[in-house]
């Protein structure tokens, strides 16, 4: 068999074609020429061209196509099409090239930018552009039409096997912003595709700025002086920004002895045959990837900021599911995306790549370790990354050809343009020990899993395929597609918030008073849902299980223990008291002035650590200023969003705009932008609008929110307990056996535990302080209104240093303050703490659950926190401290 990875480093991979067909390749001279403001202003050319110093030679081979327009294909080895490539190599270079478009822009221009991508090969280098313009939306051009979904736009492609495009954007307001449009497309040959597109969009969407992208540009001089005409005669600026540049020298009779050399090799080539079911074929095992809900599987209707972090927050989940699926001794691995399905694949890549260890050097998608995985189990395993193409290439086995294996299967999705041929290239002969096939739902269908189909073929070349299916997204407002196919996610519809429950109440649920809060969340007492911490930790690193799919027993502390929290809530409520004065007056005087003084504040806290938090905040309201505020508690998941059901409660019965999110502390700032994702993923499906996902907090040590009763990282006595403290209710739960897409997300009422409860000796004990500490508090809210308090998460920065410098790679894992640390150590599997030296009371509970759990405490000159916990980063069973010994005294 082939070995497509044994080519001699001197040997191109254009040579074959260069030396039959006369075809070169000629780097560019210089970077291009520089241009001024185009039509719209007095001088320039109207076009900018920045071309990076890239070898050309270094990111294309060449190969020959059948296509009666174009006989040689640039092949791109940086492109995840046809070329199997370290995913985050590929992700890398939109990523840059997004860090260039960043750069030209300017921040203000780069926040009103819009992103647009070419189907079907630019697809994932257009997501990985709006990655490095960190905030903006994406949309690519697509060839499958969705019935229901209005067209904005279409254009055609000249050159192309298939040139319909269509833009099929969920919400026609995206292409209509005044902001900068970028084009992304793989190579700008003749630049006649961008420009027509160009042209088109801007009778219907004028603005004042364009800038293509592309890997190469390879347009011929008589092009290139097109671009600065066209720009003037449009009006607008046009940049063009590519990694590397020059041009294709062509012979005259290239078309004719191209076709020649295709007719020739083709018929000389016999085409394998189908593989039989007895010839040995690898097995197919599905993975359930557990794909985060309300995030689209790429561009065709949108991808926006939102949609990006929370797929961020699911990778390391959806790789470890991956990863423990894979063989047992695999050491390659390709992960093969699926025609205009490119970006999804190449996440999974990239966060598989990190997890595995055999990456080159990923940052993980979204441009930080929040998306690159959980461990490095497995180390050095190695990844790869293509996908399948509907475009027809010649297959030559020689090493100075670019495609040199060819698999041939039917198409699988019902393309618009009927049943045809589809083809992987390269995956043959690859070496690899596994093969994740990753589709989306409408394309999983019988004729994937036909004995001729892809998961055949991808079988008679590997010892394991894993079928890993993302739910196709079709925008809310389409008709329900999804009923012809058994293996199809099917499409809900979600019942009118107007027959949700009303919110349960205490004494029925929690111990708290029944005008304290209104839990919008679903009971679930009665159902089993705990597991022993160590089981939980290897389950969620392992990637089989969400951490709030299940329940930790819940901790029941010593006499000792709860020694130490009567002692700090003494030493510390007059100093709590006054964080929750201030945060509660900064609210107040925020709301007033933003609505004008009409309405009241409607406190919604997050469950569960910001219900005491909200509480006391009402109790504040109601006693020093006659305010009786209306509290109610939901439940957000980071990775899962917060509950939309409730938001649409909530939206039924408040003004959205009068709704103020609480919660105790900011670690890092994650459940802050889980928020704020989650809040514009609501609109975007439909939901009411007004929310406004800031946040309100009791302490701010990661400087990641305006609204806040202190920034100093110090005991809060709240965080010492679990459900004890928080009227005897559990974290939320969110499980689909349980939760329904009709249905609040689930909690338990801990009843039995109703001797140990301290809820409401806390909220007494701190409300007591409330008139000794007001004038301070009138000093401080008037000091923080006129403060600026914009944050720097500066924490997040923090996390991320921690995380690189003791080896963990994944800031999910790093738990910063001394309310997330209790945490670690209450509910996960601590491998270390780190603490501030010279720390005194505020961690004396801290230092004792360390003991009692063998957990290693280290001090830390200029720690930006009073603690860190660090959870253990390579967990097995047993693996409870740093030295591998479960201790199990508490």
């Amino acid at each position: 068999m082939t070995d497509v990875r044994k080519t001699d480093d001197v040997v191109w991979s254009g040579t074959w074609v260069a030396e039959r067909l006369g075809v070169e390749l000629v780097e560019a001279g210089g970077a291009g020429g520089a241009g001024g403001a185009g039509g719209a202003g007095p001088v320039g050319t109207g076009a900018e061209e920045v071309a990076g110093p890239g070898p050309l030679k270094e990111l294309l081979g060449l190969a020959l196509r059948r296509n009666p327009k174009r006989a040689h294909l640039l092949v791109s080895n940086v492109l995840g099409k046809h070329v199997p490539q370290h995913p985050s190599v590929i992700w890398r270079s939109g990523y840059d090239l997004g860090v260039r478009v960043r750069d030209l822009l300017g921040p203000d221009e780069a926040a009103r930018a819009v992103v647009l991508g070419y189907a079907e090969t630019a697809t994932g280098l257009g997501h990985s552009v709006a990655d490095g313009l960190a905030h903006a939306p994406y949309l690519h051009s697509t060839r499958r039409p969705v019935p229901g979904v209005e067209r904005a736009g279409g254009f055609e492609e000249s050159h192309s096997h298939a040139t319909s495009h269509l833009l099929l954007p969920e919400d026609p307001r995206l292409l209509a912003g005044d902001g900068a449009l970028v084009l992304v497309d793989d190579e700008f040959s003749t630049g006649n595709t961008v420009l027509n597109t160009i042209r088109d969009l801007h009778e219907s969407f004028p603005r004042e700025r364009y800038v293509i992208v592309a890997l190469v540009d390879m347009r011929a001089p008589e092009d290139r002086a097109r671009l600065d005409a066209f720009a003037r005669d449009l009006g607008a600026r046009v940049d063009l920004i590519a990694l590397a540049s020059g041009t294709v020298r062509l012979p005259a009779d290239v078309l004719a002895k191209g076709q020649a050399l295709v007719a020739e090799h083709e018929t000389a080539a016999v085409p394998a045959p189908a593989p039989a079911p007895d010839d040995g074929l690898a097995p197919v095992t599905r993975v359930d990837l557990g794909w985060p809900a309300r995030v689209p599987d790429g561009g065709r209707h949108g991808f926006t900021a939102a949609h990006r972090a929370r797929l961020d927050a699911a990778l390391p989940d959806m790789a470890g599911r991956i990863a423990a699926a894979l063989p047992q001794g695999a050491r390659r691995v390709l992960v093969l995306g699926f025609e205009e399905l490119m970006y999804a694949p190449l996440a999974l890549g990239v966060a598989l790549e990190r997890r595995l260890g055999g990456g080159a050097g990923a940052d993980g998608v979204g441009g930080g370790a929040d998306g690159a995985g959980a461990g490095a189990e497995g180390a050095g395993v190695e990844v790869r990354y293509s996908t399948t193409t509907r475009s027809p290439v010649l297959a030559v086995d020689d090493p100075g050809y670019a495609i040199r294996t060819r698999l041939v299967f039917p198409a699988h999705d019902d393309p618009a343009d009927g049943p045809g041929a589809r083809y992987a290239y390269n995956v043959a002969g690859g070496g690899f020990d596994a093969i994740v096939a990753v589709v989306d739902s409408v394309a999983d269908t019988d004729r994937l899993h036909a004995p001729d189909g892809l998961l055949a073929q991808l079988s008679a070349h590997t010892a394991q395929v894993l079928l890993a299916v993302v739910p196709s997204y079709v925008p809310a407002y389409a008709p329900d597609l999804a009923d012809t196919d058994a293996r199809t996610t099917p499409r809900t519809t979600e019942r009118p918030s107007s027959v949700l429950p009303d919110p349960l109440r205490g004494p029925a649920f929690s111990s708290y008073a029944p005008d304290d809060v209104g839990w919008l969340l679903q009971d679930l007492s009665d159902v089993t849902l705990e597991a022993p911490t160590e089981e939980r930790e290897e389950a969620i690193q392992s990637g089989g299980a969400h951490y709030a799919e299940s329940l930790p027993v819940e901790y029941q502390p010593s006499p000792r223990y709860q020694e130490l929290f009567r002692a700090a809530l003494d030493t510390s409520a007059a100093r709590i008291a006054q964080a929750v004065g201030t945060v509660t007056e900064t609210v107040l005087a925020e709301h007033a002035s933003r609505l004008g003084g009409t309405g009241r504040p409607v406190l919604v806290s997050l469950a569960r650590a910001g219900t005491p938090v909200g509480v006391l905040m009402r109790r504040w309201a109601q006693l020093r200023r006659g305010l009786d505020l209306p509290h109610y508690a939901v439940s957000i998941v980071r990775g899962r969003g917060i509950d939309a059901n409730a938001l649409r409660w909530l939206a039924d019965h408040h003004d959205p705009a009068d709704v103020v999110f609480v919660d105790g502390w900011t670690g890092k700032g994650a459940i802050t932008r889980e928020l704020a994702a989650a809040i514009e993923e609501f609109e975007a499906a439909g939901g009411a609008h007004g929310f406004d996902p800031a946040v309100a907090v009791l302490a701010d040590p990661g400087s990641c929110v305006r609204t806040y009763g202190t920034r100093e990282d110090f005991l809060i006595p709240s965080a010492c307990l679990n459900s004890t403290v928080s009227g005897l209710i559990s974290r939320t739960v969110l499980r689909a056996d349980l939760v329904g897409p009709n249905d609040f997300h689930g909690a338990k009422f801990y009843r039995d535990l109703a001797d140990a409860d301290v809820s409401g000796d806390f909220v007494a004990a701190v409300a007591a302080r409330f008139d000794e500490v007001a004038d301070t508090v009138d000093v401080q809210v008037k000091e923080l209104l006129a403060a600026d308090r914009e944050p720097t998460w500066e924490g997040w920065a923090a996390v991320e240093r921690i995380s690189e410098e003791y080896g963990i790679h994944d800031v999910n894992l790093v738990k910063p303050g001394v309310g997330e640390t209790t945490r670690v150590l209450l509910r996960r599997v601590p491998w270390k703490i780190l603490a501030r030296q010279g720390a005194g009371a505020d961690l004396d509970h801290v230092r004792l659950l360390a003991e009692q759990r063998g957990v290693p405490v280290e001090e830390v000159a200029e720690l930006p926190y009073t603690c860190v916990g660090l959870i253990h980063p390579k967990y097995t069973r047993g693996a409870t401290g740093a030295d591998g010994k479960a201790v199990t005294s508490a």
